[in-house]
């Protein structure tokens, strides 16, 4: 395999690209939950899509999300360089270019745009265009290292894939895919600012403005709780609408419940370790919580339409 010419990454290293170096510029763990969530938008999406046009789809918006991925990393390099959870990814541990990142990271958004296009409707990838672009520009160039309010406004990119999923089917932005956003929505600010509360010495020297280095802790604690209540509710409006069933509204319930136990329990906290104890595991059972609210949507929408058993 070819040497990489580094000359303008921020460490000034030259080192082999690896095939999983590639693969860690796509973030597949923010991509295997970005895929899952498009991928119960399409399903439970009224209307019929030929079984080709749907994993060509959902390849589109993986290809998507993993673009973003790449972008944001060309992007901030210069401070995942500097944070602990970051500095090993291939720019700043000087395994791949800035530039060679660049042109992977546009290639594959208007690739993964116009196969979309192509595939399902323009109403999709229109959308899939808007969430890249929000994602690296929005968010990434702007909001990150402005404002405190980055993640809230930001999290919309994150929340886009399901109405994109529901577009390909549909061709449209429904009351219901908005639904699905809103839920991804408002997951996001409990979920990365528990993360930030344990790790505010990170985005502290990185200069990036989270929540917990602007306002502080207890004002932190505050909005996760508040925010937390209103992923609680906002996970109910599936129900409300009348697309989903008692199975996916008892899931709701249940996990809006633990949510909400979670971040009663940080807010509670005063000591520092014992407020970074409880951060890390209101984060570790968010990881999950997205997951499940979908899984139980998906599997109470299946039970609907093919089983019967579920009214």
């Amino acid at each position: 395999m070819a040497y990489i010419d580094n000359s303008d990454n921020p460490i000034g290293t030259t080192a082999e690209a690896r095939v999983e170096d590639y693969v860690a510029l796509l973030k597949p763990r923010v991509m295997s939950l970005v895929v899952f969530t498009a991928f119960v938008g399409l399903v439970v999406a009224p209307g019929v899509i030929h079984p080709v046009i749907a994993v060509i789809s959902i390849l589109c918006i993986a290809i998507g999300a993993g673009a973003s991925g790449a972008l944001n990393m060309w992007y901030d390099s210069d401070i995942d360089a500097i944070m602990s959870r970051t500095k090993n990814r291939p720019i700043p541990a000087g395994r791949i270019s800035r530039g060679e990142v660049l042109v992977f990271g546009v290639v594959l958004s208007a690739f993964s745009v116009g196969l979309l296009g192509l595939a399902a409707n323009w109403v999709a990838a229109g959308l899939l265009a808007f969430t890249i672009f929000f994602y690296a520009v929005i968010y990434t160039m702007w909001l990150k290292r402005s404002t405190a309010q980055n993640i809230v406004i930001g999290g919309a990119a994150g929340a886009f894939p399901p109405i994109v999923g529901w577009a390909a089917v549909t061709g449209t932005v429904p009351p219901e895919s908005l639904a699905l956003f809103l839920i991804t929505f408002l997951w996001t600010p409990p979920h990365f600012w528990a993360l930030a509360l344990y790790k505010q010495s990170d985005y502290g020297a990185a200069g990036i403005p989270m929540m917990p280095n602007v306002a502080g802790e207890k004002s932190t604690k505050l909005q996760i709780l508040v925010y937390s209540a209103l992923l609680a509710v906002a996970a109910l409006v599936p129900s409300i609408l009348g697309f989903s069933g008692w199975l996916y509204t008892a899931i709701a319930v249940v996990t809006g419940a633990l949510f909400l136990y979670f971040a009663v329990k940080l807010y509670r906290t005063t000591e520092s370790v014992e407020m970074r104890k409880a951060a890390r595991g209101l984060f570790t059972f968010s990881l999950s919580y997205l997951f499940v609210v979908y899984l139980g949507l998906l599997a109470d929408n299946l039970l609907m339409r093919f089983g019967g058993f579920v009214s």
